[in-house]
């Protein structure tokens, strides 16, 4: 029988990295992403999980690590999760609040494994050994070379499936994909992601335009929070393209609303958001219930394992940004090998080692 591991310290750090290059969605244009990063520690072992967010994320961090976390026992992970939720009441279960709790329960299940010496994923319980993974940038700040090298480079390294923002300018969209197109060839599936900047009308023409170059997955053609909107869309869409959102779902209602209406026909969900691998395992088993397919949105290192253990996980992102952070910031970072990622099965936890010359630089 396991004995009572607590959990002795604990730490927040926040690092803020410059992108390679100017970048953009339908919606929003950013040059730089943070990182809060959280570790605890039970005797000699240590767990890390992380969200991508802001610094008055860091701040709330502290707050519950030090109010509620330390000192608790790692294997009583259930209670620490009910009581950060209650701590947070007064402040709502959304945005800032969900991914701070998200970061320190990233953490748990990573020294909950380390603790047992064996990987996230057999902790979990493996579904699959490996899941397929599609290279997502095609940012609408890029030019059509950047778009063109981007994209084209990933089929070069297997992946089979690539995706471009679109929706800072609707009316040159349609080129844009046709550019996408013949980069990648006829052979790899296509998916645009609007970030919500469209109206249904607009969103409803594009689709066909898009149709025309064979797009397989249409992500928030309007607001996520357009359920209706989305509705519409869905049930006129073309032939073979899915529609797809949830990478801004904090809890299991709202996931659950979003099923309910009917609103896409596969699920996103981020466990840098979502409360957490915790509560992605909520949205799998609401996927598992509903016979929906789930993809993880951004972060690939902090979804690999989970996505390999809930059954109706199709593919993961991997995204430009997060992909570039995670090679840069830690040891056993994974590698894409023929368009799939698969854990490292000789490392403990997640398999994931902070790298700390390498991050200093960009701490905050």
């Amino acid at each position: 029988m396991f004995s009572q591991a607590n959990i002795s310290a604990s730490k927040v750090r926040v690092f803020t990295i410059p992108t390679d290059a100017p970048e953009a969605d339908g919606t929003y244009a950013w040059n730089s992403s943070t990182m809060v990063l959280v570790t605890l520690e039970s005797g000699h072992h240590q767990g890390l999980g992380y969200t991508y967010a802001d610094v008055a994320t860091g701040k709330l961090v502290e707050t519950l690590l030090e109010m509620v976390v330390t000192g608790c026992d790692v294997f009583s992970h259930g209670a620490i999760l009910q009581s950060m939720y209650r701590h947070v009441r007064n402040l709502g279960e959304t945005g800032i609040t969900m991914m701070a709790i998200a970061a320190i329960d990233n953490a748990l299940w990573d020294l909950r494994a380390r603790l047992l010496n064996i990987p996230l994923v057999s902790l979990l319980g493996m579904v699959r050994e490996s899941i397929p993974v599609y290279g997502s940038g095609g940012f609408t700040s890029y030019n059509d070379e950047q778009l063109e090298t981007q994209l084209a480079g990933w089929v070069k390294q297997g992946c089979s499936m690539v995706k471009m923002k679109v929706g800072t300018h609707p009316s040159d969209d349609p080129r844009r994909v046709s550019v996408a197109r013949k980069a990648i060839g006829d052979d790899t599936e296509l998916f645009v992601d609007a970030n919500g900047a469209y109206s249904v009308t607009q969103a409803l023409e594009l689709a066909l335009l898009f149709s025309e170059q064979n797009v397989r997955w249409f992500e928030e053609p309007v607001s996520s929070d357009n359920l209706t909107g989305l509705n519409q869309i869905r049930s006129r869409a073309p032939h073979g393209m899915d529609i797809a959102a949830g990478e801004y779902g904090y809890t299991a209602w709202y996931f659950k609303q979003m099923i309910d209406a009917q609103a896409i026909t596969v699920l996103q969900a981020d466990a840098t958001r979502c409360g957490g691998i915790s509560g992605f395992l909520d949205v799998a088993a609401l996927c598992w219930a509903a016979n929906i397919p789930l993809s993880s949105h951004c972060g690939p290192s902090m979804h690999l394992h989970v996505c390999c253990a809930v059954p109706r996980a199709i593919h993961m992102e991997f995204f430009h940004d997060h992909a570039r952070i995670e090679r840069m910031f830690f040891d056993g970072f994974c590698e894409p090998v023929s368009g799939v990622m698969k854990p490292n099965l000789s490392r403990p936890g997640a398999g994931l080692e902070l790298k700390t010359k390498a991050a200093e630089p960009y701490a905050i």
